[in-house]
């Protein structure tokens, strides 16, 4: 039945959102006290408009009226109308009473779009308080309209609240949950992001009653929580930087250039190096030819590649044993201060 109000394809468990989803006695009164300021209302569209499609929707949706508390009420009443509606075609679709059923589903629908058409610039008034988060400002609007949509459904007007103070916590969880899942290069997972927001929050909060950073002992007591748990936390909020982001005054430079590549030998190492080469090579000239041959053959000065006493031996027909005594007094040799100082400025 495509004409549902809250689902093209129903099932006996879901209206329009699933119903493992938090509902309205799971939010804290905290959350649905933290609601609209008193002037959100009138937003500066104007200053938002940063693209030709966001300044014709904030257009659009600036020409809706706003609901008053009665029409808000009312709407609510023909919404619940249609979900009941919409329960009682699935139960019984073959029911004399399937017409006017439909048409209840119908005028839930028109309900439905009508609040959420009112309170557009409501999704606006909160999408701004998160902008530069790594999401395109558009893309947090639409991101808050599904959290506005799941008010709709979810709302009780019986309680009391106002519309915009209830459709607020979703709408900020929806967006929230979209940064987390969207705004970084390496993703957080939500409930993780969830605690990263806490922690910044406290830590701010104890910034402000000590006139100091506070220490992670203090904050992890704040939270009850573990000093390392913090510790990890913060670790995990760091956000990568760009190796081509422009940096300096003109910003002719990217960060990339000032990073060293370890991979890649420096000129002045590898100047050094070779220099060192060229007087080690030196120093094996006042050897025999044999004593220089097996030293360059023991430390790699041949082919990169050092050789044991035994593939030393093998290569000249003697013994491990006598390579490693040739070796040694070769070393010995080397060692004399005549030769080795003429390599102390490259060891030093």
């Amino acid at each position: 039945m495509s004409d549902l109000l809250f689902n093209d394809e129903p099932t006996d468990e879901t209206l329009f959102f699933d119903d493992d989803d938090e509902d309205f006695d799971s939010i804290d009164d905290e959350a649905v006290d933290d609601g609209l300021d008193d002037d959100d209302d009138n937003l500066p569209f104007g200053e938002l408009a940063s693209s030709d499609t966001v300044g014709l929707y904030l257009k659009e949706m600036g020409r809706v009226p706003l609901l008053t508390t009665e029409e808000e009420v009312t709407l609510a009443m023909r919404v619940e109308a249609g979900m009941q509606a919409e329960k009682n075609l699935r139960k019984s679709p073959d029911s004399a009473r399937a017409t006017e059923w439909r048409m209840l589903v119908q005028d839930g629908l028109s309900a439905r779009e009508h609040i959420i058409e009112a309170n557009t610039r409501l999704v606006v008034s909160v999408a701004k308080k998160y902008m530069n988060r790594g999401v395109p400002f558009l893309d947090l609007i639409q991101e808050g309209n599904l959290g506005l949509m799941k008010a709709v459904t979810k709302f009780d007007y019986r309680r009391g609240f106002r519309f915009s103070t209830y459709a607020t916590w979703w709408i900020r969880q929806t967006i929230t949950r979209a940064i987390a899942d969207q705004g970084r290069t390496i993703r957080v997972p939500v409930h993780m992001s969830d605690r990263i927001r806490k922690l910044y929050r406290i830590m701010r909060d104890l910034e402000q009653e000590y006139g100091r950073k506070p220490t992670v002992e203090e904050i992890a007591a704040q939270m009850e929580t573990d000093p390392r748990k913090v510790q990890w936390m913060l670790r995990v909020s760091w956000q990568p930087l760009s190796l081509e982001q422009p940096v300096g005054d003109n910003e002719e430079s990217e960060l990339g250039n000032f990073i060293e590549n370890e991979a890649e030998e420096t000129p002045v190492k590898s100047t050094h190096d070779k220099l060192l080469l060229e007087k080690i090579e030196q120093l094996l000239q006042t050897l025999t030819p044999r004593e220089a041959r097996i030293l360059r053959l023991r430390f790699g000065l041949q082919n990169g590649r050092s050789y044991t006493l035994e593939e030393v031996g093998q290569k000249f027909g003697l013994t491990r044993e006598r390579i490693r005594q040739i070796e040694g007094r070769a070393l010995r040799r080397l060692r004399h201060p005549r030769r080795s100082r003429q390599l102390r400025d490259y060891l030093t």
